[in-house]
């Protein structure tokens, strides 16, 4: 059978469907990029926000289609949207043939011997069953960099985030499964690992009774053939000072942090069920800073969240300014169901929300371009990423600078390189976001 696959939403449940991928391929199913000429769709949905929830269904609608027009026999609707909406899906999209859970990914060949039975299944384990871990993956990033989801569900429960009742509790990957998962992917031909979770920065409190991710990234450093070792997703109350010595002593991670803090306004992350308040945020982004003055730091806010006064904007804003984020996104507050903000009183009209957002952007794009101007002469070892078209030059990363979501640099060279080679490069000049620069004669790189 031939079987296309449509990975939404997080790098989270791009790990789930690279798992799903690799059960089949072991199976002998081949796979396709060209809808018209799937016999079999697996959608991996989202539904963490309003515009996430949308986009899933529009797409299962969208892929239902194909049975008239093309050659498909059998959609599927797996993760987030599927395990939540079960329900709805199966009384508003009948296309939809086999549903399959956050929890049920294991369950994807047996799914797939459905097709052509004319036969309706589902298979939606509870949120808190067993993690499914340790298969074979078949990596979609292009080889040379992946994600290593290290831990599922969270413990959280903050007042906007419907996670928990969709991933269920927050449960640890074990180590000697990582460890075993990550020296194959590098002998693959990976060159940098990806933390992700929900939540990083608690990983093993369930199994070991401790704060285990200094230990795990200390033998994930072992591994020979991997260069970068990247953490996402690190909530700040649980950044500890061993965390920030283990990553500024191992070599091989990337002094960069993810820190999704929300917003600034004590009041508001009150409200929120976050656990840090303003000055806490400030002495954690202080002690980072002073480890490792070089560290990189990107962050996410929700503006717009209900009851935030133009004061607390105002007071996010001056946050902003003064701790000047190296990367920062915005979103604007989506009221998902069942969860407690939505029941807040006091919601915030769309267009305010906007509006507040388009003001966080400007004034973070004025400190990101200024910072980028600053890169000038700095000589950064770069990751090459792939060639521009037509032209003698290339695009890659810096350490400082995660795939997708981050920036760029272009890199000038008459050289034959190869993606995922790395280069010392000195930086020329930037654009926007994004890094100017030419290859050194130091382009030599040892782990």
């Amino acid at each position: 059978m031939k079987i296309m696959f449509i990975s939404l939403g997080c790098d989270k449940n791009l790990v789930d469907t690279e798992m799903m991928l690799g059960m089949l391929s072991e199976n002998g199913h081949t796979f396709t990029d060209d809808e018209t000429q799937a016999e079999i769709i697996v959608v991996n949905t989202c539904c963490f926000i309003g515009d996430a929830k949308e986009e899933s269904i529009q797409t299962l609608i969208e892929m239902g289609e194909l049975k008239e027009t093309g050659k498909l026999k059998m959609l599927i609707a797996a993760g987030c949207l599927a395990q939540r909406y079960r329900k709805e899906i199966r009384e508003q999209i009948p296309e939809v043939d086999v549903i399959i859970g956050t929890m049920s990914i294991d369950k994807i060949r047996e799914a797939v011997e459905y097709c052509g039975e004319d036969a309706r299944k589902d298979f939606v384990a509870d949120i808190n069953a067993e993690i499914v871990c340790g298969k074979k993956r078949v990596v979609t990033t292009g080889g040379h960099y992946a994600y290593l989801k290290i831990a599922e569900g969270c413990e959280k429960h903050c007042t906007y985030c419907i996670i928990p009742k969709v991933r269920g509790s927050f449960r640890s990957v074990p180590m000697d499964v990582l460890l075993q998962e990550a020296k194959t992917l590098v002998e693959g031909g990976v060159k940098e690992l990806i933390l992700v979770a929900q939540e990083t920065t608690l990983y093993g409190q369930d199994l070991y009774g401790e704060k285990a991710l200094p230990k795990l990234l200390k033998r994930l450093a072992e591994i020979p053939g991997l260069y970068w070792i990247r953490l996402l997703y690190c909530y700040p109350e649980e950044i500890t000072e061993e965390l920030a010595e283990t990553i500024r002593t191992e070599k091989k991670i990337c002094n960069y942090l993810d820190i999704p803090i929300q917003h600034a306004s004590d009041r508001i992350l009150r409200r929120m069920g976050r656990r840090t308040d303003q000055k806490q945020l400030r002495e954690k982004i202080a002690m980072l800073r002073e480890k490792m003055p070089d560290i990189c730091l990107r962050t996410t806010l929700i503006t717009g969240f209900p009851g935030e006064t133009q004061d607390d904007h105002e007071e996010l804003m001056q946050f902003v300014d003064e701790m000047e984020f190296d990367r920062l996104g915005v979103f604007t507050y989506s009221p998902e169901e069942d969860t407690p903000a939505a029941e807040f009183p006091d919601q915030i009209p769309e267009e305010i929300k906007a509006d507040r957002q388009a003001e966080i952007m400007e004034l973070q794009q004025e400190i990101a371009f200024d910072k980028a101007t600053d890169m000038t002469g700095r000589k950064m070892l770069v990751m090459i990423e792939g060639k521009v078209a037509d032209e003698n030059a290339y695009v890659g990363r810096t350490y400082m600078d995660a795939p997708n979501v981050d920036g760029l640099v272009f890199v000038n060279t008459e050289l034959d390189l190869m993606t995922g080679d790395f280069v010392m490069v000195t930086i020329t000049g930037s654009y926007e976001y994004d890094l100017i620069g030419e290859i050194t004669n130091e382009n030599e790189f040892t782990e």
